[in-house]
Order: structure tokens, then C-alpha cells, then sequence
């Protein structure tokens, strides 16, 4: 068993290891455990961070929901002083979990945005989609793009919610997550530049710690996605072989990787993979030394993780 980072998870990594169905392919305490059958333990129940519109908070924050048949919903979060005459940069934020836990009103996700909103002085809605295994990938995919649609709406000034149709910038979008969420932003990306929208643009993409695919299957994603090969021929699992990829949004990609994570060759294998491919942005590389997958998330307040945030503050700023 491979430890992805003491602190935080550890996970199966060769098939042989995962022949007993009931074996575990992701220990992720303690929020829960993942088995080869399909089957997933959640170790503890989910309570979600509240929203506030008090007025002595910095970061305004509101819930809503975009699908009443799915439930998929979408976190807006506004700094509190701001110019009303001055539009804002928007930053789209897709949250990770193995694409099985976690919600864009947990508490851990929440924080970092509030951090990055007040900070960064802009306006950002995470996104919640339907989690693994009792929603097979590529349902979190599809539900992510369905709320990419509904925030694209308001480019026009005439979408359903006001704070994005009164404070945002739409020629100044940024798109990205962490770990599985970087995965599903990156899909995002190459969906949003094959199908544009009128009014929006995506400047720049950001991937934190990736969940990519390589040559050996995954398989982790391959129980979460029975369809995929959950190796790096899978074009959502490794972008650089999509046909659509001289398509994909943005002009520029940054990645974040970090020296001990176990993920951290796999998203240098795709740093490096579009670079040589037909899409003709920049790309860029921060990497943290001695840290582990999305310590960011878990010691915001660590210099190394302070220096995360700082830089996607950065890359807000360089349009």
C-alpha cells in the first residue's frame, strides 16, 4: 500500500492487491473507506459549512441550486467590500474527494475559498455535483459542466442569480480545483472551448495536485468509472491524448505539485504531455517541497500553503 501523505489517506495501488472485493482501495480517515466491490464507507456523516450574509462578515456567501432534479447546486461566494461600480474577476472552483467525498459546503472547502475571495478580491463559485460510487463517473463530470453552463449564462447580464450578473467580470474567468476536482476542471476546459459561450472567457486554468491517470490502471477510478480503461488513454484521465485538446479554454495552465504526494508524477506527465500537444496556451509549474497531497487543505496556515494560495492570487491578477 502506497502512504500518499501519513496525515491524510493512503490507497491500493496494484490490481492484484484489490482481487478480494472487500478489499480497501482507499483508506481516507476519517472520512471514509472505499472497496473493491464498489461500496463505499463514509466514516463520518457531513455537516456542511453555513452560509452568511451577515454584514460583519468579509466573504458573503449563498447556496443555489442550479437542478431540482439532480440537486447540483453551486456556492457563490462575494467579498463583502467591494467598488459597485468595479466587476470582478470570477474563479470557478471544482472541489476534490476522490470524486466520492466531500461537498462545495464542507467546511474544509468553504474556508480555502473564503480565503482566496477575500484575499484575491474576487468572486467564485464552487461547484457541487453528485459523488461516487452511487453516482458513477462520468456523472460528476457531466454535472460539473451543467453548472459551468448555468454560471456561463450570466455573461449576458441576464442570468438567474444577481451577485454574478452585477459584480462579474466575464472576460476575466479562471477555472480549476484540487485532486479529482482539477480532473473535472480540466474536462470543463476542453468542453468550454469546444462549445464557447458568448461574452465569457477563461483566461487561465488551474490544477492543485491533479488525479491523473498512467500506464497502470487506477483502480480507484476504474470502480468509480466502470467505462473507463482508468489508465492514460482515457482522455478525461489523461487530456493530452483528447482529439479536442487544441480546443480547450484558456491561455494559460498552472500547475500545482507536490514532492511527496503520489499523484505528483502523473501531473507532471500531463504538464509535460501540453506542452507538446496542439494547444497553443502557456503552461506553468509550482511545486511544493516535502509536502503531500492537498496539505494545503488540511494546514492552511503553513507558509508552504500560505505560498499555494498567493500564487493562484498571483495568476488572478497576470490577465
Amino acid at each position: 500500500m502506497e502512504n500518499a501523505n501519513s496525515n491524510h489517506f493512503s490507497l491500493v495501488s496494484h490490481p492484484a492487491m484489490a482481487a478480494d472485493p472487500k478489499t480497501v482501495l482507499l483508506d481516507f480517515p476519517p472520512f471514509c473507506r472505499l472497496y473493491a466491490d464498489g461500496t463505499i464507507d463514509r466514516l463520518v456523516g457531513h455537516v456542511p459549512h453555513p452560509t452568511s450574509e451577515d454584514a460583519d462578515s468579509t466573504v458573503h456567501s449563498k447556496d443555489v441550486i442550479i437542478d431540482q432534479n439532480t440537486g447540483v447546486y453551486v456556492r457563490i461566494f462575494a467579498p463583502r467590500r467591494r467598488d459597485p461600480s468595479e466587476k470582478l474577476p470570477l474563479v470557478v472552483y471544482i472541489h476534490g474527494g476522490a470524486f466520492c467525498v466531500g461537498s462545495a459546503s464542507s467546511s474544509v472547502f468553504h474556508d480555502f475559498m473564503v480565503n482566496l475571495v477575500e484575499k484575491g478580491k474576487v468572486i467564485a463559485v464552487s461547484v457541487d455535483y453528485r459523488l461516487a460510487p452511487e453516482n458513477p463517473l462520468p456523472i460528476a463530470f457531466d454535472d460539473s459542466w451543467a453548472a459551468f453552463q448555468w454560471i456561463a449564462a450570466h455573461a449576458s447580464g441576464g442570468g438567474p442569480h444577481p451577485w454574478l450578473n452585477d459584480y462579474v467580470d466575464f472576460k476575466r474567468v479562471f477555472l480549476g480545483g484540487e485532486s479529482a476536482g482539477a480532473t473535472i476542471a480540466n474536462d470543463v476546459a476542453v468542453r468550454a472551448g469546444v462549445n464557447p459561450f458568448p461574452g465569457f472567457e477563461i483566461i487561465g486554468v488551474f490544477l492543485v495536485h491533479p488525479f491523473f491517470g498512467g500506464k497502470e490502471e487506477d483502480r480507484i477510478y476504474k470502480v468509480l468509472c466502470p467505462e473507463s480503461s482508468g489508465r492514460d488513454d482515457d482522455p478525461r484521465l489523461y487530456p493530452a491524448v483528447d482529439p479536442r485538446i487544441k480546443e480547450m479554454a484558456g491561455r494559460r495552465v498552472l500547475f500545482f505539485v507536490a514532492e511527496k504526494d503520489f499523484l505528483r508524477g502523473r501531473g507532471l506527465s500531463y504538464y509535460e504531455g501540453l506542452k507538446k500537444s496542439p494547444w497553443e496556451g502557456h503552461v506553468d509549474l509550482f511545486e511544493t517541497e516535502d509536502e503531500g497531497h492537498c496539505f494545503h487543505l488540511f494546514n492552511p496556515t503553513v507558509e508552504k500553503a500560505v505560498a499555494i494560495t498567493d500564487r493562484l492570487i498571483a495568476f488572478f491578477s497576470e490577465s
